[in-house]
This record gives structure tokens, sequence and C-alpha cells, in this order.
């Protein structure tokens, strides 16, 4: 495997002030590998895994890597590719997004942006639209006009744009219409099958989840206390984190198909 395209953890201890939030971390993010989730409690750390993986977050032991570089002491102009290549959403994804302008606009920026990386996907902002479940009359609409879950699917766009390597994903759709997000999931999982980009899902919605992500984590208290398929892993996991997700699991089941 190359390692230029692998972003990984290993042994990351990471925190705040003084507190460890994160202990002794393992995770490779490998392009075409299949997606990888992370669930668990609020609080557990998972938001921190992704910060110490972006470089946002520096360890206190242990490494974040990608391409065998520390991401957290990247130069300038390796920080400028790596942020074409290593793309993340959060729940609040359009953060430095101009609202004034149209969606359109925005996506064409994205995709100028892109070109100029070397990173340009022949796509528009229409096509691009799509990849998202959103509809063409979208790209004449402005920007802060949309809804939280109609911002949360165009930050997924703009992420897109660049045909990322690796996608980090920390609560990606938690405004979207539950009627919708198997609609995004199922165009997230074909455009990231096709591009082989590696995907790192964290979220608390088991669903999303479940359908998503082959391989689940679940961290508590900032440890990764097991592993595996979700629905293998809350059949028998013994940890208590595990098994109160698994009281919740069967419900979470049967609405999503």
């Amino acid at each position: 495997m190359s390692e230029a395209s692998v972003l990984r953890a290993n042994g990351l201890w990471a925190g705040y002030g003084g507190h460890e939030v994160l202990r002794g971390i393992d995770i490779e993010l490998s392009r075409g590998a299949e997606p990888v989730g992370i669930v668990g409690p609020s609080g557990a750390g998972k938001t921190t895994v992704v910060r110490a993986l972006l470089g946002d977050v520096k360890p206190t032991r242990g490494t974040a890597t990608y391409a065998s570089r520390t991401v957290s002491k990247l130069s300038r102009r390796d920080k400028k590719v790596f942020k074409t290549t290593v793309r993340a959403v959060s729940q609040n994804g359009l953060v430095g997004v101009e609202p004034r302008w149209t969606v359109t606009r925005t996506l064409d920026s994205a995709l100028t942006d892109a070109r100029k990386a070397g990173r340009a996907n022949g796509q528009s902002a229409t096509e691009l639209l799509a990849l998202v479940a959103l509809e063409e009359r979208y790209a004449t609409r402005v920007v802060h006009s949309l809804s939280g879950g109609e911002k949360q699917r165009l930050a997924l766009a703009l992420a897109l744009a660049t045909r990322p390597d690796v996608l980090l994903l920390d609560e990606p759709l938690t405004a979207v219409d539950p009627t919708m997000r198997g609609d995004v999931v199922r165009s997230l999982l074909d455009v990231v099958s096709d591009l082989g980009t590696a995907v790192l899902l964290v979220s608390h919605d088991l669903e999303v989840v479940e359908r998503m992500c082959p391989t689940v984590h679940v961290l508590a208290d900032g440890e990764f206390v097991a592993s595996g398929p979700l629905r293998d892993v809350l059949a028998t996991g013994e940890h208590p984190v595990v098994r109160e997700l698994a009281h919740h699991a069967p419900l979470a089941a049967q609405r999503f198909r």
C-alpha cells in the first residue's frame, strides 16, 4: 500500500488544557478501503479524534500522520495540499462560506479551487448537487436561505469537489430530514466508492453508521472498547457503553432499510 494516501493515528493520546480526552487510539484510513465508523456517548472524544487527524489538536503521546508526515507539523505548502486531499465535514460544515452567495457560485468557487490544486473532477455545480440529493432548483438559492439539512448537504458537495483521498465526517447529517437520509447515504456511498475515497464517519446515528460502515469502533472514555461490524459488536459486546448502545439499536435497525 502506498503511504501517500494513508491517514493514520498510532497510540494517540490527546486532549485540552492538560486533560487527556483520547488514550491510545489506533486508526488507519487508506484510499480504496471501506468506510470506518466511530460511535459512542457524548463526551467520549469522537470529535477530538477528527480534530487530531486534521492536526487541529496536537497529540501529547503517539502520532497522527498523513503520508507518514505529522499532520500538526505540516509546512504551509504541505498543509495546502493536505486540505484538498483530506476533507472534513462537521455538523456546522459551512463555516467560512459566504452566506450571501448563491449555491451555484459557492460550488463553482470550490470547483475552481479544485482545478487550481490539480484536483478537478470535471463535474458541474448541478452534478455536485445531485450527488447529495439536492435538486437543480437549489442552484439559484442563496446560501443563508437554506435549511440546516440543506446546508449540511451543500457542505458535503463542497468537500467532494476536490475528489478527496480521505473524507472525515463528524455528525454530517444531523439536520437532514430522516426521509432524505437514505437517499443521501446511498449517493455518498456510490461517490466515495467510485473515487476510492477513505471515509471516517463519526455519529450518534446508528442507522447511518450501520449502512455506511462495515467496520465500527465504539469509543468510551477516550478508548476504543469494541471494534467490528456494528451488529456483531452490539450483539456480543460486554462493555457497559456497548450494552447501552445495544439497548437502543433494535429500533434503529428496524427504521433504517
